[in-house]
């Protein structure tokens, strides 16, 4: 089984960064492939994020390309998800999700496993 525990969420301006980890249990974190999803109220949960088993591939979401970096260490076990220039519609709890398999998908029933979320929240 894997577990999957995200931190780093919290309160930030918009223009400002936050940087979120996700880490995992178990040895078989370098054999998945990795994503960060979020959901906001009353929305949808979507994707934003994803990475494959080595980071050698990455996939974003249009709404957060060229502001959000997704990366892994896999000697640590640890998912990142860097965000910078945030916006208002940023805020949402994100997730981060592993499936079983190595390469990027983007579809949420992709990923088998699941953490219980960290909460983003951008202010003006």
């Amino acid at each position: 089984q894997v577990r999957l525990v995200e931190s780093g969420g919290g309160l930030a301006q918009a223009g400002g960064s936050l940087r979120l980890s996700c880490v995992s249990s178990g040895r078989t974190f370098s054999s998945y492939a990795m994503g960060w999803f979020r959901q906001a109220p009353g929305k949808e949960r979507e994707f934003v994020a994803a990475i494959s088993w080595n980071g050698a591939t990455t996939s974003y979401a249009d709404s957060v390309k060229g502001r959000f970096t997704i990366s892994r260490d896999n000697a640590k076990n640890t998912l990142y998800l860097q965000m910078n220039s945030l916006k208002l519609e940023d805020t949402a709890v994100y997730y981060c999700a592993g499936r079983v398999g190595r390469t990027v998908m983007v579809g949420k029933t992709e990923y088998a496993y699941w953490g219980q979320g960290t909460s983003v929240t951008v202010s003006s």
